[in-house]
């Protein structure tokens, strides 16, 4: 009886490591891990903008329209619930990717008003904040980058034979990926420019 239970154990593991499972297991993880660097990124990029505002705020107070849909725009990412489930449904992923697509809109926006607020440009902490908004940018495309790559793979390993079959048994789907449309909107740093307005 033992003799036989150790077989069956010996060829459901023979079954499984040859089913895909261990690696597919192990795609999804990077997909989790590169999710969470995502929206660690995000989240300094959220942090940075109440100061950016009130920075901003002290010297173009009456772009209020501006400094409105900038706050506006970091609630309604704010509000979003950003779980690892999020990653397994593509609306939901859809509406988290057109959040973050508005927020950047609304920042990029943000620094063209400053650009017309010389007092503003030279202000130390609307520069030091500027620095790292533009960095943070760098590093969303970065992560965001990473994301694209582990989704590839996952996808790739629940998608292809033998694989598949394990992926249809245990009810993995392929993962929603950034649109490539909104990746050159998203990703593209704000362009910042120090010259004076035009006259």
């Amino acid at each position: 009886m033992q003799a036989r239970l150790i077989a069956i154990l010996a060829v459901l593991t023979t079954l499984l490591s040859g089913c895909g499972y261990n690696q597919i297991q192990i795609n999804d993880e990077g997909v989790n891990a590169a999710w969470s660097e995502v929206l660690n990124q995000y989240q300094r990029r959220a942090d940075l903008i109440p100061n950016l505002v009130s920075v901003v705020q002290g010297y173009a107070a009456h772009e209020k329209e501006v400094l409105t849909r900038v706050t506006e725009a970091r609630a309604s990412v704010a509000g979003m619930k950003a779980t690892p489930e999020l990653i397994n449904d593509e609306a939901a992923f859809a509406k988290f990717q057109k959040a973050q697509s508005e927020l950047s809109g609304a920042l990029a926006r943000l620094l063209v008003v400053a650009e017309n607020y010389p007092n503003l440009k030279a202000d130390a902490n609307f520069r030091d904040l500027q620095a790292q908004l533009e960095g943070t940018e760098n590093r969303i495309t970065v992560a965001r980058n990473r994301y694209i790559d582990s989704v590839k793979t996952y996808n790739v390993s629940v998608r292809t034979f033998p694989n598949n079959l394990t992926a249809l048994v245990m009810g993995w789907k392929p993962k929603p990926n950034f649109a490539v449309e909104d990746e050159k909107a998203i990703s593209t740093p704000p362009t910042v420019k120090f010259d004076s307005p035009a006259k």
